[in-house]
Protein backbone atom coordinates (compact mmCIF):
# COMPACT_ATOMS: atom_id res chain seq x y z
CA UNK A 1 0.00 0.00 0.00
CA UNK A 2 1.16 3.35 -0.65
CA UNK A 3 1.64 6.18 1.76
CA UNK A 4 2.48 9.78 1.99
CA UNK A 5 5.42 10.60 3.34
CA UNK A 6 5.65 14.19 2.60
CA UNK A 7 5.69 17.04 5.17
CA UNK A 8 2.59 19.26 5.44
CA UNK A 9 4.79 21.13 8.32
CA UNK A 10 7.67 21.60 5.60
CA UNK A 11 5.04 22.73 2.60
CA UNK A 12 3.33 24.87 4.91
CA UNK A 13 7.12 26.24 5.97
CA UNK A 14 7.75 27.06 2.42
CA UNK A 15 5.12 28.87 1.34
CA UNK A 16 5.22 31.00 4.81
CA UNK A 17 8.88 30.75 3.31
CA UNK A 18 8.01 32.25 0.14
CA UNK A 19 5.32 34.90 1.15
CA UNK A 20 8.03 36.17 3.37
CA UNK A 21 10.54 36.25 0.07
CA UNK A 22 8.16 38.77 -1.68
CA UNK A 23 8.63 41.03 1.45
CA UNK A 24 12.50 40.64 1.82
CA UNK A 25 12.83 40.99 -1.54
CA UNK A 26 11.26 44.72 -1.42
CA UNK A 27 12.50 45.83 1.67
CA UNK A 28 16.33 44.84 1.18
CA UNK A 29 16.05 46.51 -2.34
CA UNK A 30 14.42 49.78 -0.61
CA UNK A 31 16.99 49.82 1.82
CA UNK A 32 19.59 49.40 -0.35
CA UNK A 33 18.11 52.43 -2.79
CA UNK A 34 17.82 54.25 0.46
CA UNK A 35 21.49 53.44 1.97
CA UNK A 36 22.75 54.57 -1.31
CA UNK A 37 21.28 58.29 -1.34
CA UNK A 38 21.53 58.68 2.29
CA UNK A 39 25.10 57.45 2.45
CA UNK A 40 28.36 58.16 0.83
CA UNK A 41 28.07 54.31 -1.26
CA UNK A 42 31.46 53.32 -3.06
CA UNK A 43 29.93 52.39 -6.53
CA UNK A 44 31.85 49.52 -6.38
CA UNK A 45 30.54 48.30 -3.38
CA UNK A 46 27.23 49.03 -4.15
CA UNK A 47 27.62 47.44 -6.89
CA UNK A 48 28.76 44.17 -4.91
CA UNK A 49 26.08 44.13 -2.30
CA UNK A 50 23.28 44.47 -5.65
CA UNK A 51 24.59 41.73 -6.98
CA UNK A 52 24.28 39.62 -4.00
CA UNK A 53 20.96 40.82 -3.70
CA UNK A 54 19.99 40.26 -7.06
CA UNK A 55 21.87 36.25 -6.25
CA UNK A 56 19.99 35.75 -3.20
CA UNK A 57 16.62 36.45 -4.84
CA UNK A 58 17.22 34.17 -7.83
CA UNK A 59 18.79 31.33 -5.57
CA UNK A 60 15.98 31.82 -2.99
CA UNK A 61 13.29 31.03 -5.79
CA UNK A 62 15.54 28.06 -7.14
CA UNK A 63 15.41 26.81 -3.80
CA UNK A 64 11.95 27.32 -2.76
CA UNK A 65 11.09 25.86 -5.62
CA UNK A 66 13.21 22.47 -6.00
CA UNK A 67 12.16 21.94 -2.10
CA UNK A 68 8.38 22.32 -2.68
CA UNK A 69 9.08 19.77 -5.99
CA UNK A 70 10.84 17.58 -3.84
CA UNK A 71 8.52 16.99 -0.98
CA UNK A 72 5.29 16.62 -3.02
CA UNK A 73 7.32 14.12 -5.22
CA UNK A 74 8.68 12.84 -2.15
CA UNK A 75 12.16 13.03 -4.19
CA UNK A 76 15.12 12.80 -1.74
CA UNK A 77 17.43 14.06 -4.25
CA UNK A 78 15.69 17.52 -5.33
CA UNK A 79 14.79 18.04 -1.16
CA UNK A 80 18.54 17.27 -0.41
CA UNK A 81 19.94 19.98 -3.11
CA UNK A 82 17.42 21.80 -1.80
CA UNK A 83 18.97 21.35 1.74
CA UNK A 84 22.54 22.59 0.51
CA UNK A 85 21.13 25.32 -1.49
CA UNK A 86 20.56 26.52 2.07
CA UNK A 87 23.74 26.57 3.22
CA UNK A 88 24.79 28.98 0.64
CA UNK A 89 21.54 30.75 1.28
CA UNK A 90 22.62 30.75 4.75
CA UNK A 91 25.70 32.48 4.05
CA UNK A 92 24.33 35.49 2.03
CA UNK A 93 22.21 35.89 4.84
CA UNK A 94 24.91 36.34 7.23
CA UNK A 95 26.59 38.48 4.47
CA UNK A 96 23.31 41.00 4.80
CA UNK A 97 23.98 41.20 8.56
CA UNK A 98 27.99 41.46 8.92
CA UNK A 99 29.39 42.04 5.90
CA UNK A 100 27.24 44.37 3.41
CA UNK A 101 28.80 47.79 3.45
CA UNK A 102 26.06 49.44 5.77
CA UNK A 103 24.17 47.40 8.06
CA UNK A 104 21.02 48.97 9.16
CA UNK A 105 18.92 47.60 12.77
CA UNK A 106 16.33 46.69 9.79
CA UNK A 107 19.04 44.69 7.90
CA UNK A 108 19.53 42.06 10.76
CA UNK A 109 16.14 41.76 11.42
CA UNK A 110 15.00 40.72 8.25
CA UNK A 111 18.01 38.14 7.72
CA UNK A 112 17.55 36.94 11.16
CA UNK A 113 14.04 36.05 10.24
CA UNK A 114 15.02 35.13 7.49
CA UNK A 115 17.72 32.56 9.10
CA UNK A 116 15.27 31.23 11.52
CA UNK A 117 13.63 29.93 8.48
CA UNK A 118 15.83 27.87 7.56
CA UNK A 119 17.16 26.42 10.31
CA UNK A 120 13.30 25.23 10.81
CA UNK A 121 13.50 24.37 7.16
CA UNK A 122 16.73 22.35 7.44
CA UNK A 123 15.14 20.67 10.52
CA UNK A 124 11.99 19.47 8.63
CA UNK A 125 14.07 18.50 5.31
CA UNK A 126 16.27 16.20 7.15
CA UNK A 127 13.45 14.81 8.99
CA UNK A 128 11.62 14.75 5.50
CA UNK A 129 14.34 13.08 3.99
CA UNK A 130 14.83 10.37 6.59
CA UNK A 131 11.30 9.56 6.36
CA UNK A 132 11.57 8.94 2.38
Amino acid sequence: SSSQMSSVLLQLLFYINGIYLIFYCLATLALLLYKSQAFSYPEDLLSVDLTLFVVTAIAEVLRLCLGVRGNLTEEESLLGLSLVMTVGSTFLAVYFIVWQTYVLKTDIILNTVLLVLYGMESILKVSTIAAF
